[in-house]
Parts: structure tokens; C-alpha cells; sequence
């Protein structure tokens, strides 16, 4: 059976870790492998595109040249024969990177596409190192250039994939390998335009790509490779000792992963989706282990709930309009804003006076409560947070709302909703409410640990 592999960021952070990537790539039949950049290489990529906005040239040079040796030091550990190629083909992307950075130092302006083409580097000399490492311990490993294969839109920073012009690359360039035996090895996160200009898309865009190539090639699974066990329960940073979730359906995956689990991209699910592809979630450092299993069917005759979710760092936005609230037009209107200033809103709630929506992020967010105060009154509240209780129970089970309700007992709540879905729960409240208001929830529908 044939299938994708994607790495994070841990799990080719040090020559340890990619050891582990070869052991687990050696068990499969001509795969496709995804590796992210090394960890933390895309933070310091986007602390780079910082200082040069600055005009700190220097400083972003000692950063780029910090990050140069680390690679040359994980690269030199990993490979033997292949040891000079590569080292020269990582010093040869940093050397034209240091270039591009000194000109956006000197202009103090770093544009979108400016910003795709430095973050970028992470995943083309990471996938670089670990096609090198495969080939030196006798797996063939070729690498390929993402950016020749996985074709998108100009939206720089978070670029939408042209999937017919993407399928027709991967035909083209991947499937040949895996016909020839051979295992190629791609970063993931980039791509291009037709015109061949270097995008991404959006941070933790790298499961994203897996997808894309697994629901272009039609493999049997999809297997994202991270640092924890699979989906829990709830996020271990807030709740103490969550469980495993062994099977979830797509559309649990897809509520738990937009409203903040972290193991998984919210775009990941999407082509696994449209081709039925089951998607694994693993542990590299125990790869013994079963971990996740995401499929159409979910978890057969589950009962209660999946698991939780909690989006920190939000902020509410209450628009009041008792003029125009009813009239015809009005929530397309207030809709438009978001949309003009690229936006989006992840919960909505009406009343017969105002309408409440959470965003998580900000940065347009002046600009939005100027344009809205033309046709109605508004106000923000930051510091909130939501959580999202997920279950296909949901649909069938009515006391599963009430259970949820009921654990909250005296937890101020700002927003509550039910989708149209019938498979969540959606809680808004302050985010200092989090740690109590998930605990509350975990211990009453998955017992005290």
C-alpha cells in the first residue's frame, strides 16, 4: 500500500530525529516523503524578515548565519558519500538568501511575496538534508523541488493550490519515481505560481501539502509523523493527563483542528476528504505506537463526546444596529467588511438587535470597527477565548448539550452555539476561564485522571 509521509519540524529537528525518519521510511514500499523545515527554523525565518524590515541588516545576517552552520552540522552528521554535495547545495540557498535579505534590509520593506521567498529556505534545505540521509543509508531518495510541483494561487502567505495543475505536476514529476522504487523526498509548505514564483501556504502548511500529493497520487493512507501520540482528548498544555482518541471521522478532525488542535492543520483534511484517504497521526519517537486513525466513519457506535478544542488569544466583536439589524441586506453588508479586510470569523451569533462575532486575528481589526461603525454601533472584546466540545453524538444525542451546559455551572459563558452540523459545541468566555471551563469538561465526559 502506498502512502505519504510527513515529518514535522521535531521530527527532523537533530541528527537523532532524522535517524528515526530513516527507520520509519525503511518500512515502507516507495513512499512520498514531506519534511517541514528543521524545528523552530521558520520562527527564526520570520524574526529575519523582522530585522530586515528594521534595517537591521547585521542583525539578520548573524541569525541566517547561526542557522547556516546548524544545517551544515545536521547535515554533515546525517550523510556520508553525499556529504560534500549537499553541504555545498545548503550553503548555495543561504548564500542567495543572505543576498535577498541584505537588498530588504537596505529597503526596510519585506512585501508577501518577498516573505514566502525567505521562509521558503526552511523546507527546501531540510528536504534537501533528508533525501541525502536516505540515499546514504541505501534507501534511493531523490529529492524534489515542491515548488515545480505544487501549483497555487498569488495569495502570498497563505496560497490556495491550483489541484488539476498540481495533480498534473505530481503525475509528472513524483509518480515516476515511485514507479522507479525510488522515495521522493519534498518540503512541504511551498509551492509556485504558474509563473513559477515561490509561495506557501500559511504556517503548518506542510500536512497540507501531504494531502494534497497523497489525494493527487491516490495513495492508501496519509501518515502525518509528529511528537505526541495522536489527537487527545483535550490540549495536555491546559488539561492534565488527556486520553488518546484512536478513530475520529474527517469532520471531527476538521471542527477540532480550526478551533486549535495543534497536531493537525485545518486544511489537512480536505483532500483526504475528496478521495476518502485515511489520515494517521504518529509518534516518531515510538513509532511502535497505533496513534490516530482518521476515516469517513469515525468511531462506530461512539457515544458522548470526541474531544476538545480551545482557541486562545480571541477577540469579540458585537455589532448593534435596532434600525438595521432586520432590514434586507444588512448581514450581507456587515459580512463585506470582513471580507474586504481579509478576515475571518470563526462564531457567529444573532440576536434581534445585534450580531456577535470572534476573530482570532487582529491586525485588520481598526480598520473593520471603523468601516461597521458607518451602519452601526460596535464594540470589542479581547482576551476571550473559545472551546469547542466535538462529538458525531451530537446529532443523536440530546443530552450530550445538556451534560456540556450543566459542567459549566457558574463558568461565566459570553457566546454559546450549536452548529447546523449537530457535531459541536461552541463555547466563547474569558480566556483566564479556559483552564477551569476544559477541566470541567474533560472530567465529565471523559472521567477524572
Amino acid at each position: 500500500m502506498s502512502a505519504v509521509l510527513k515529518f514535522g519540524g521535531t521530527s527532523v529537528a537533530d541528527p537523532d530525529a532524522i535517524g528515526r525518519l530513516i527507520s520509519i521510511v525503511s518500512r515502507e514500499t516507495a513512499p512520498v516523503v514531506v519534511v517541514s523545515a528543521l524545528s523552530k527554523v521558520t520562527d527564526t525565518l520570520v524574526k529575519v524578515c523582522g530585522l530586515a524590515e528594521d534595517g537591521d541588516g547585521k542583525g539578520a545576517a548573524q541569525a541566517l548565519n547561526a542557522l547556516v552552520e546548524r544545517h551544515v552540522s545536521v547535515a554533515s552528521a546525517v550523510t556520508t558519500a553525499s556529504r560534500a554535495t549537499v553541504v555545498a547545495s545548503v550553503r548555495a540557498e543561504f548564500d542567495e538568501l543572505i543576498g535577498l535579505v541584505h537588498a530588504l534590509a537596505v529597503l526596510r520593506e519585506v512585501s508577501p511575496r518577498s516573505q514566502d521567498a525567505v521562509l521558503s529556505v526552511g523546507e527546501l534545505v531540510s528536504s534537501r538534508i533528508v533525501a541525502a540521509a536516505l540515499a546514504d543509508r541505501g534507501i534511493p531518495g531523490t529529492w524534489v523541488d515542491a515548488r515545480a510541483v505544487l501549483v497555487t494561487d498569488a495569495e502570498y502567505t497563505s496560497a490556495a493550490p491550483d489541484m488539476a495543475a498540481t495533480c498534473d505536476r505530481v503525475r509528472e514529476r513524483i509518480a515516476p519515481a515511485q514507479a522507479a522504487g525510488k522515495v521522493a523526498v519534498l518540503g512541504g509548505f511551498i509551492g509556485a505560481t504558474a509563473a513559477g514564483i515561490t509561495t506557501t501556504l500559511g504556517r503548518g502548511g506542510s500536512d497540507y501539502s501531504a494531502a494534497i500529493f497523497g489525494a493527487c497520487l491516490g495513495v492508501g493512507e496519509i501518515q502525518i509523523w509528529t511528537d505526541v501520540d495522536g489527537m487527545l482528548t483535550a490540549d495536555p498544555r491546559v488539561v492534565a493527563h488527556p486520553k488518546l482518541v484512536e478513530q475520529l471521522s474527517f469532520n471531527e478532525a476538521s471542527e477540532l483542528a480550526f478551533f486549535g488542535a495543534k497536531v493537525l492543520h485545518p486544511s489537512t483534511i480536505l483532500p483526504a476528504v475528496d478521495k476518502n484517504i485515511p489520515v494517521l497521526i504518529l509518534n516518531a519517537r515510538r513509532p511502535e505506537n497505533t496513534g490516530t486513525r482518521i476515516t469517513a466513519q469515525g468511531r462506530p457506535g461512539a457515544s458522548g463526546l470526541t474531544a476538545l478544542a480551545c482557541k486562545r488569544d480571541v477577540t469579540v466583536v458585537d455589532i448593534t444596529s435596532t434600525r438595521m439589524l432586520m432590514a434586507h441586506g444588512f448581514l450581507r453588508r456587515l459580512f463585506e467588511v470582513f471580507e474586504r479586510f481579509k478576515t475571518s470569523v470563526d462564531v457567529v451569533t444573532t440576536s434581534e438587535v445585534s450580531v456577535s462575532v470572534t476573530v482570532d486575528d487582529t491586525r485588520r481589526l481598526d480598520d473593520i470597527v471603523e468601516a461597521l461603525r458607518h451602519f452601526a454601533e460596535v464594540s470589542s472584546e479581547s482576551e476571550m477565548a473559545i472551546i469547542c466540545a466535538v462529538g458525531e453524538n451530537l446529532r443523536s444525542d440530546p443530552t450530550v448539550f445538556a451534560r456540556a451546559v450543566n459542567a459549566l455551572d457558574r463558568v461565566p459563558l459570553r457566546l454559546v452555539s450549536q452548529a447546523a452540523s449537530r457535531r459541536n459545541i461552541t463555547f466563547v468566555l474569558r480566556d483566564a476561564d479556559v483552564p477551569e471551563a476544559m477541566t470541567r469538561l474533560h472530567d465529565q465526559f471523559f472521567g477524572r485522571n
